[in-house]
Parts: C-alpha cells; structure tokens; sequence
C-alpha cells in the first residue's frame, strides 16, 4: 500500500468513523465514508488487545497485503477505516482475506 493511500492523521480516523458508514464481520470492523479525492484511502487502527508489538505490526502487514490485492485504489474515492477484532489472530491468512473481502465488495471497493 502505497503512503498516499494511507490515513495517518487522527482527524481524518476520527472523521471516518464518526461521519461514515460501518460493516462488521468476526474479525473487522469497516468505517468508511465517501470522499471527494481522486484516491482510495485506507486507515488501520490495531489495538493492544490484539497483542505485544510484535503481533500488531504483523497484522497490520497482513492487512495492507490484503487491501493491495482486494482494492482499486484509483478507482474510488472512499476513506476506509479497518479495526481489528482480536477473532483475526484465531483464523487463517485466507479466512481473513475472504472476511475481509466481503466486506469491501460490500462498499463496492474491490477489483
């Protein structure tokens, strides 16, 4: 994921999640909101009940590979906001990447 692509101001977080839409599966929780840049954003918000550093920074990894392979960057114009539910670390890779899936075609982001 490239860094224009990401959310990193805490505005920009709280904005999404206050003004947007939500979805929910076992392992996320999606904000999004539609926007009026030429670009899809996505912000990741992983607490420390997921686990240690180590483990969070693993699954924000995770995450961005996700989105790379599941979104259109270029043709959207939606602020994302994905946090973790610990479920995520009790499933697979490919379990997660379908949850999460769903949930993108849901807001109609995906290729």
């Amino acid at each position: 994921m490239k860094v224009v692509n990401r959310i990193k101001a805490n505005e920009e977080f709280v904005a999404t999640v206050k003004k947007g839409k939500t979805l929910k599966a076992p392992s996320y929780v999606v904000h999004y909101l539609k926007t009026e840049r030429n670009i899809c954003r996505v912000g990741l918000s992983v607490s420390k009940k997921i686990g240690n550093a180590v483990t969070r920074n693993r699954t924000k990894r995770q995450i961005r590979a996700m989105c790379d392979s599941l979104i259109d960057y270029n043709a959207h114009t939606f602020d994302v906001v994905v946090v973790v539910r610990p479920e995520f670390l009790n499933r697979d890779f490919h379990d997660n990447k379908q949850a999460l899936n769903i949930l993108l075609s849901e807001i109609g982001i995906t290729k």
